[in-house]
């Protein structure tokens, strides 16, 4: 089992990002010879309880989401993707990686290559949003008050996301 990268994201501009919990990167989680990963990343993702199972890209405007974290695995070719707002870390990603990002977390693409697809989807219960501007004092409040997922959607129940989620509510 691979162990992700932790990326924490204070607010930045109008991103909220989330208050407490860390952008988690996995990198080559499926393997290169693998025939169809974007049917790989559905089945992982379904497996571990995850829902809302979606193929596309990445948008090129930054927004984040308040009703929910998000995975996105790359299916399939490369892109460049701004995390955390404006100023936040432009992050290198490829086929194979994958992104669990929490709630009110800002991203957008920056750059793609031409066959870039992401599969993504989000806890039970949690219904992506759109957003692209200030969060509300609510929604603020609905970011942080966000359930944690009761399984990471690369390596199910056993997997990193739950402890080091919760281990960042202590903080």
């Amino acid at each position: 089992m691979k162990q992700p990268e932790t990326l924490f994201f204070s607010a930045c501009e109008w991103v909220p990002n989330h208050p407490f919990l860390p952008v988690l990167v996995y990198r080559d989680v499926l393997a290169a010879d693998e025939r169809d990963q974007a049917r790989a990343f559905e089945w992982l993702f379904h497996d571990a309880g995850w829902q809302g199972l979606w193929r596309n890209g990445v948008f090129s405007y930054q927004h984040y989401h308040v009703g929910a974290h998000e995975v996105l695995g790359v299916a399939r070719g490369s892109a460049e993707l701004l995390i955390g707002g404006p100023d936040g870390e432009t992050l290198q990603v490829r086929t194979g990686d994958c992104l669990v990002l929490p709630a009110g977390t800002g991203h957008k693409r920056e750059s793609a290559s031409d066959d870039f697809l992401v599969v993504g989807g989000y806890p039970p219960g949690q219904y992506a949003d759109i957003k692209t501007g200030a969060a509300t004092p609510g929604e603020l409040t609905v970011i942080a008050t966000m359930p944690i997922p009761h399984s990471d959607p690369i390596y199910g129940v056993a997997g990193p996301l739950v402890p080091l989620w919760k281990e960042g509510t202590k903080g």
